[in-house]
């Protein structure tokens, strides 16, 4: 194989293998039951796939309008207006872009020149610090309060610098489960009043939130929604991860600035898919059912643990469930994660591998969005530990 003359300076020299891959490969190696990854084992709704079906077959395989096709954008507009009462202007304020992933970063390389720094909070998805990395910006990261995970806002204003030029939150939480209440979002607008700082919300779990609660979107909250580019997700939403489909909404001259971007970078979004989806979200009770779905597997998930060595901490949303060990083992959480694959044939996430340094806690998340034979199977083995 040929080899590079030169040397190559890393943009990101801490990066490695994401723990989603690592744990997903192990457990395909050692046939065990993957409750680390956040995707379901289960298939999207029928009526779905004869969409996509539909529109393959009609022909739409050329490029689509490099935001999205209008249908679509016009079905996030009225969602985003009947769910939480922001009108947003389809034609210069929604763009469809391929996944929430592609969405965040996109908007971090919109907004961050070398040295601006981006408030983090940690444990913090294992995107971020990469994308902010990668444009030349500095994460400042704020920890989040164990085992509640609730935010210290004295903590972020003492974050706040003259070189904050974002900041993001994720609301519901991953890894965490944790779901920010509406004091907690009137407490951000606070906290940013007066600021220049743009809010980059990672919000593809908005429909799924438990006991109750209700998703408390930056959308929602004027001082929050006049700032912000909010990020979705259909796959999450649709049971579709795989497809890597989703949107982001954003006041106009926020939203200029990011198409900017977006059209040098992937341009445009799978057009037959963003038929399917605008004629899908015609019925909202797809996306509004989701949350006591889900309610229900977190709630048989943690049925079968009942009465084991394994403490559950609150999980207020997304589709993962926290696990404490304290009385089962003294190991690491990373430790134990692969013993736990490889001995008993189930795979978690090490909730340390969203933290920069180890923090110490004895803590595995699982993903519940799995079917009841597989949540049944995997919460016997565990609660025989």
């Amino acid at each position: 194989m040929p080899q590079f003359p030169g040397r190559i300076a890393s943009k990101l020299p801490r990066a490695g293998t994401t723990i989603f891959t690592v744990m997903s490969r192990l457990a395909a190696e050692h046939g065990a039951i993957n409750l680390s990854q956040g995707f379901p084992d289960f298939d999207c709704s029928p009526r779905l796939r004869e969409l996509v079906t539909k529109y393959f077959n009609a022909g739409l395989n050329q490029d689509p309008p490099m935001a999205g096709i209008m249908p679509l954008r016009e079905r996030i507009a009225e969602k985003m207006a009947a769910l939480y009462g922001t009108r947003y202007d389809p034609e210069h304020e929604v763009t469809v872009v391929p996944g929430a992933t592609y969405g965040i970063f996109n908007a971090v390389a919109t907004l961050v020149r070398p040295g601006d720094e981006v408030i983090l909070f940690e444990p913090t998805y294992d995107s971020y610090g990469p994308a902010v990395e990668v444009s030349g910006g500095v994460p400042v990261y704020v920890p989040l309060r164990y085992p509640d995970y609730a935010v210290d806002w004295a903590a972020l204003a003492r974050a706040i610098t003259p070189r904050t030029r974002a900041l993001v939150v994720n609301t519901p939480n991953n890894p965490t489960a944790s779901v920010l209440s509406g004091e907690d979002m009137r407490m951000l607008e606070s906290v940013l009043r007066g600021t220049d700082i743009v809010v980059i919300a990672d919000e593809v779990y908005e429909h799924i939130v438990f006991d109750g609660m209700r998703h408390e979107s930056c959308a929602r909250y004027p001082g929050l929604a006049a700032r912000s580019y909010v990020v979705s997700s259909f796959g999450k939403t649709y049971h579709v991860t795989g497809w890597k489909m989703g949107y982001v909404v954003a006041p106009g001259e926020l939203m200029a600035e990011f198409r900017k971007v977006h059209q040098f970078n992937v341009f445009v979004t799978n057009g037959p898919l963003q038929y399917a989806l605008a004629d899908y979200m015609k019925d909202p009770d797809a996306y509004l059912a989701l949350a006591a779905f889900y309610q229900k597997k977190r709630d048989f998930f943690l049925a079968g643990m009942r009465g084991s060595r394994w403490r559950p901490l609150p999980s207020r949303g997304t589709f993962f469930q926290n696990l404490a060990y304290d009385e089962i083992s003294d190991e690491n959480d990373s430790d134990l994660a692969v013993r736990l694959t490889v001995e008993h044939g189930v795979a978690a996430i090490p909730v340390s591998a969203f933290y920069r340094e180890p923090p110490g806690h004895k803590v595995l998340r699982f993903c519940f969005a799995k079917s009841e034979e597989t949540l049944a199977r995997g919460a016997e083995i565990l609660s025989k530990l």
